[in-house]
């Protein structure tokens, strides 16, 4: 079987591997992207730890992060994918996305969060997507309201304050 990966116009989005590395920390090594999660730039190993976080996740439930790859020069300019968490008791699947913030406001985000959620619906028969986004993050609130996704409930997780989207796969364009 090969790598699993997906294409929009503009984007390839693949498996995020180990090798990705030093491409991820440009964006989660950045005080622009980090101040969304409120936090301080990660360092390499910090990095580290995140990603095998993600391929342990990947190998376990079968989907992950995507690494997505800008086709006009092949660079790494974001992840796109879904992880598999509990949220107030219940079991469901976020749909998530960071971006190098010197290609923001540019639609990869919408573009990649559109790809995945059909890939979450149409090849994986996933009745459901939330996308948990820091209180406050408009961007990001954009993209999920973009991909047809609707604000379904405010909450806080270690007291901080997260809007929660969602959208099932019988509303979903």
């Amino acid at each position: 079987m090969g790598e699993l990966h997906l294409e929009t116009p503009r984007l390839n989005l693949r498996m995020m591997k180990l090798s990705d590395l030093d491409d991820l920390l440009k964006i989660f090594g950045d005080p622009k992207v980090m101040a969304s999660f409120n936090t301080n730039p990660f360092e390499r190993e910090q990095m580290e730890g995140w990603v095998q976080r993600n391929l342990a996740h990947q190998e376990k439930h079968g989907y992950g992060l995507f690494s997505v790859i800008l086709k006009s020069n092949d660079i790494l300019i974001g992840n796109c994918g879904l992880e598999h968490m509990e949220v107030d008791g219940e079991l469901a699947t976020e749909l998530g996305y960071d971006f190098r913030s010197d290609y923001w406001n540019q639609g990869y985000a919408t573009e990649a969060a559109m790809a995945v959620r059909d890939y979450a619906f149409n090849e994986l028969s996933l009745p459901s997507l939330i996308s948990l986004i820091r209180t406050g993050n408009q961007a990001s609130r954009r993209v999920s309201e973009k991909i047809g996704m609707q604000l379904i409930d405010e909450m806080e997780v270690n007291s901080i304050g997260y809007w929660k989207f969602g959208i099932d796969s019988r509303s979903a364009v």
